[in-house]
């Protein structure tokens, strides 16, 4: 099944995010690879299970995206990788989308080093985050982010994300429970567009 939202492709010149599809295989396993170390403190782990329960496994690539695409169909994510100048540079999910009353998504997010500071993550969040509020319909957009995460803060706090508080112990990281720090927007905070006010606030866009 289908929605009016999913599947789409979002460009903003040399930054595209399109959904994910099982022959990205190998070009993700290589810019998975190379950022191994840069990655690892940010990645999500499985905690240990209960004794005498039998050990998680990680899903391999392509069970991952058959999830990633059953939960798209479901209108409960919405998975893309990142291109920049026609190569694979990272992922982003909009995950945990909720509606009814609450109308809200979680945005995560990782991309390659080598492109790291050239704008292409806030750029890529920019382009999520009016997707979800102007084709979704969604109300609210929240990133979690650990506090040691540097980049990561950067990206949202370039963005106009709210700062919203601590969730002590939030998620499984790098092999422990983690304190995550909430970034939020709602719709009604960006009336003209995140990407908008993004080229806007951004060094060396030309202003009209």
């Amino acid at each position: 099944m289908n929605h009016p939202f999913w599947p789409v492709a979002l460009v903003d010149g040399d930054v595209v995010l399109r959904p994910i599809k099982s022959r990205d295989q190998r070009a993700w396993r290589e810019v998975n690879r190379r950022n191994r170390e840069w990655l690892r403190p940010w990645e999500a782990t499985i905690p240990p299970p209960p004794p005498g329960a039998p050990v998680a496994q990680r899903p391999t690539y392509r069970q991952m995206v058959r999830h990633l695409r059953a939960e798209a169909n479901a209108g409960r994510m919405l998975p893309f990788v990142i291109e920049y100048q026609g190569r694979l540079v990272g992922q982003l999910t909009v995950a945990g989308i909720t509606w009814g009353s609450m109308c809200s998504g979680h945005v995560g997010y990782w991309v390659d080093r080598d492109v790291a500071g050239r704008g292409v993550m806030p750029t890529a969040v920019a382009l999520a985050t009016d997707h979800c509020f102007r084709m979704a319909g969604m109300h609210r957009v929240e990133v979690c982010i650990r506090p040691e995460n540097g980049p990561s803060r950067r990206v949202v706090e370039k963005l106009g994300f709210r700062e919203e508080g601590t969730r002590p112990r939030y998620l499984h990281i790098d092999g422990a429970w983690r304190d995550h720090l909430v970034f939020a927007l709602t719709a009604e905070e960006v009336p003209e567009g995140l990407l908008s006010r993004w080229h806007r606030a951004r060094p060396g866009t030309p202003q009209k």
